[in-house]
């Protein structure tokens, strides 16, 4: 299994990471705030389909690195997010909306199985808009995955800001002779 995100298809991400367990143990850093807070971004989940999530993203909370200054106000403010929960089916899968408003509407799926005292954890981002936002994305998720792999771990926290800008570079190497989604030049 590789850390690297794999493209399922246009304008969808996969990655997959295998944690300790119990399955418990990983469905409540997914879906409690304070710990999701931890290693991706804290905020509240009405828990069942059709409810609503909202996600701070306040890298303050999950680095003491200094950002680059295209992500300041992210590390110092935070930005909120907001969606619809699709999918729900505790403690295996969670699926919801993100972004809307002035941006296309994705949607993330994370879905575990238990691997004898492992949990396979499989984060699918899918109806990213474009290559740029697919390398974004991708460059995110596996920064906040391996942050959540250290917690899970009792590891030390990996850099955060150090590695940002160096995975960026590869995803969008990686990607770079893919189509853009939906067919646009």
């Amino acid at each position: 299994m590789s850390e690297y995100g794999v493209v399922l298809e246009s304008g969808a991400v996969r990655f997959e990471r295998l944690l300790p367990g119990p399955i418990e143990r990983v469905w409540s850093y997914i879906t409690e705030s304070d710990k999701r807070g931890q290693w991706l971004a804290s905020g509240p989940f009405d828990q069942r389909v059709g409810g609503r999530t909202e996600l701070l993203f306040k890298h303050s909370q999950i680095t003491d690195e200094v950002p680059p200054e295209a992500y300041r106000n992210v590390h110092e403010n935070g930005v909120r997010a907001t969606g619809m929960i699709t999918r729900y089916e505790p403690p295996r899968v969670i699926a919801f909306t993100w972004g809307g408003g002035s941006e296309p509407e994705s949607e993330v799926e994370f879905a575990l199985s238990p691997k004898g005292d492992k949990v396979l954890l499989v984060v699918t981002h899918r109806k990213l808009p474009s290559k740029a936002e697919m390398t974004s994305v991708s460059g995110g998720w596996h920064m906040h995955l391996g942050l959540l792999e250290d917690l899970l771990t009792g590891s030390p926290r990996r850099g955060f800001w150090s590695r940002h800008a160096k995975l960026e570079a590869e995803y969008a190497a990686r990607y770079a002779d893919l189509p853009e989604p939906g067919g646009a030049a």
